[in-house]
């Protein structure tokens, strides 16, 4: 059986290629997949441009999300069918608890092999199985984006009912946590540049939206629309080019779930704020298995369909990429086999 694959070996979206080679047999404890469909994030971007891991060991294939079917298991896997449909999680081995550093060197899409390809053998206890109701491309969703923004409302933040949240931008990770914040009943302020954008975040559930190009001072909004109050929770994708404006924009004693770097990574920033008003800043790292498991199981009972923009062919990865970089989409982007 020969497998398709894309990689790249030397940095940049021009260097992306496909390749083909021979797909081993599954060791005992391992599953083959026949991948379905797969879904980008950011940091995609970031490993195939070297801005994530300039050292990073090439060639590699990337793509952290996708979905899969079982083809083949070793003979010690009992739990798992042939013919299920999975999800590899992001990180390999990391089941439950804090996250620790041998676990952050086992994560798919760098410095592991990703899911951009046909075929893919994974440890049979690194997969969770998904929903019927999800079609191949939301199930691709899931593993990296839902779970990121699960982790930081529901098993960080512990969001409650009538808890005012804030999520910055309509990429993944800040669509997911619109849908997750309604879905608990909290009340949720979206910003965009675009008014496109801004009425679709509407039909979503956002109570409030900000349009970031026409009121670059957001801040002012937020806390006008709190009565001054500030929100208790930011979902925070753009990194230290917005961050003095989130913390600028959350109460008191409220938290900042910083997830992405969207808008720099280097800037001079003022942390008095943060000492005295008590603001928790939060790395938020993907996720463990455990809450991937509660998050699907949530989704199924409220029947919750992920936001889907552009799906591309398998081998139109690099126009996916490219689409992705512009940063013209609303939810995720993905890629069908």
């Amino acid at each position: 059986m020969k497998n398709k694959k894309w990689i790249f070996d030397q940095f940049g979206f021009e260097h992306l290629k496909l390749q083909e080679d021979d797909v081993r047999e599954p060791k005992d404890d391992e599953v083959l997949l026949e991948m379905r469909a797969m879904s980008l994030n950011y940091r995609d971007i970031l490993m195939i441009k070297g801005n994530y891991n300039p050292k990073l060991k090439m060639p590699l294939v990337p793509c952290s999300d996708g979905v899969g079917i079982v083809i083949k298991k070793g003979k010690n896997v009992d739990h798992l069918n042939e013919g299920d449909r999975v999800i590899p999680i992001f990180a390999q081995g990391w089941y439950d608890g804090s996250p620790y550093r041998t676990m952050l060197r086992k994560t798919l899409g760098g410095p592991l092999d990703g899911t951009l390809q046909k075929y893919m053998i994974v440890p049979a206890m690194d997969v969770v199985n998904v929903p019927e109701y999800l079609t191949d491309e939301e199930c691709a969703t899931l593993p990296c984006a839902g779970l990121t923004a699960w982790s930081a409302l529901v098993e960080l933040g512990r969001v409650k009912p009538g808890e005012k949240l804030l999520t910055l931008g309509t990429g993944g990770v800040s669509i997911f946590a619109l849908q997750f914040a309604k879905m608990m009943g909290a009340e949720v302020i979206l910003t965009s540049s675009s008014e496109e954008k801004l009425e679709y975040a509407k039909k979503l559930g956002a109570d409030h939206t900000i349009n970031y190009k026409t009121n670059p001072d957001w801040e002012k909004e937020v806390l006008k629309i709190t009565k001054m109050q500030g929100v208790d929770h930011i979902i925070e994708v753009g990194g230290v080019g917005t961050l003095e404006r989130s913390i600028k924009s959350v109460k008191p004693g409220g938290s900042i779930y910083l997830i992405g770097v969207l808008a720099g990574k280097q800037a001079p920033l003022d942390l008095t704020p943060v000492l005295m008003q008590n603001i928790k800043i939060q790395g938020v790292v993907v996720g463990h298995k455990r809450a991937l498991e509660e998050m699907i199981r949530a989704m199924n009972y409220f029947k919750l369909k992920p936001v889907i923009d552009k799906t591309f062919e398998f081998e139109k990865a690099t126009e996916a990429f490219r689409y992705m970089a512009s940063g013209s989409h609303f939810g995720k982007v993905c890629i069908k086999i």
